[in-house]
């Protein structure tokens, strides 16, 4: 299939890129490049510099590229920032994503793959967590997500279009051939961070919050490799053919590591110490967050490659090591 991948040049839309064509597809890129980064992309890879939101640019790539499906990974993604610049969030996040939506519609493209978010169930009531538990958001940037998904169900309903919403945990790891890689500004992710510790391009790592009530007292969260995330993205696909399909699926490991263990695992995987630092808890963290992810793994056969946390690591750090500028731009 024409894929057009919105966001493809940003951390997880770069990857799914890569399985894309590993998979046999024919992925183009339009991104903004606000966030992404042009060296992610492949020079032989149709790439489009452009807004998602803008019909006059997204139009004329779909007649012209004759795209068969969309994936999106365009969205703005720092849950502070969300708080604090909501009306920036409503309009990338949410309204952007409504005139993409409406474009595809008006040119004939029925197929959606969207990159949703755990943050749309808020504080879990039960763990691990399933689909079918409520979705409370307790940030805008997890409220704009479930909006999307509110949006798309009504659009299956009233015009045929067939999506899949993947709902993340914590994407993590890099290609395992280190040639693209995890590179944020700024950064918010845990391992990028516990890594640039090691090496000494911070001054330390924060633990926030160590009386937690988890087996070390620190936070638990479910760490899932990047490259398993962009192989269900893929997997789906069949289950698009019928219009109107509407898939919801989490995917995480269900296996999640604290913030202790992530740090022990880094100074493993590095042979570097790691300077740590114990602060107080942050506002609305829970104690633990990961993925039953068993219907993905049934209906879709999706399988998880990376398993072990120091594996998903041990990629995070050859990107690192090798680029300790990230992409350098």
């Amino acid at each position: 299939m024409n894929v057009l991948v919105v966001g493809g040049a940003g951390y997880i839309g770069s990857h799914c890129v890569r399985q894309l064509q590993a998979a046999g597809h024919r992925p183009v890129v339009l991104d903004n490049l606000v966030f992404g980064h042009r060296k992610a992309v492949a020079p032989d890879i149709p790439f489009y510099d452009g807004d998602l939101g803008d019909p006059d640019v997204v139009a004329p790539i779909l007649k012209d590229e004759k795209i068969d499906l969309v994936m999106h990974f365009a969205a703005f993604a720092y849950v502070g920032e969300s708080v604090t610049e909501p009306r920036k969030y409503y309009e990338n996040n949410f309204v952007a994503t409504l005139r993409l939506l409406e474009t595809m519609l008006d040119e004939g493209v029925n197929k959606f793959v969207f990159s949703s978010t755990c943050a749309t169930y808020g504080e879990p009531e039960t763990l691990p967590m399933v689909e079918s538990l409520p979705q409370k958001p307790i940030n805008p940037y997890g409220q704009t997500k479930l909006d999307v998904e509110n949006c798309l169900k009504a659009f299956a309903h009233a015009y045929g279009l067939s999506f899949a919403a993947f709902r993340y945990f914590n994407a993590a790891g890099a290609a395992e051939d280190g040639s693209i890689g995890e590179d944020h500004d700024p950064e918010t992710h845990l391992i990028p961070l516990v890594i640039d510790a090691a090496t000494g391009r911070r001054e330390n790592i924060k633990i926030f919050g160590t009386d937690y009530d988890t087996p070390d007292g620190t936070c638990l969260r479910d760490y899932v490799h990047v490259d398993d995330l962009a192989r269900a993205h893929i997997a789906v696909f069949e289950k698009l053919a019928e219009p109107g399909a509407s898939c919801f699926y989490n995917l995480g490991t269900g296996t999640p590591n604290s913030v202790r263990e992530i740090i022990n695992a880094v100074e493993e995987v590095t042979g570097k110490k790691v300077p740590v630092v114990e602060a107080d808890r942050r506002p609305g963290d829970p104690p633990a967050l990961y993925a039953d992810s068993s219907k993905a793994q049934a209906e879709l056969g999706w399988e998880i490659k990376f398993t072990d946390v120091k594996d998903i690591i041990a990629t995070a750090w050859k990107w690192h090591e090798a680029n300790p500028d990230g992409f350098g731009d």
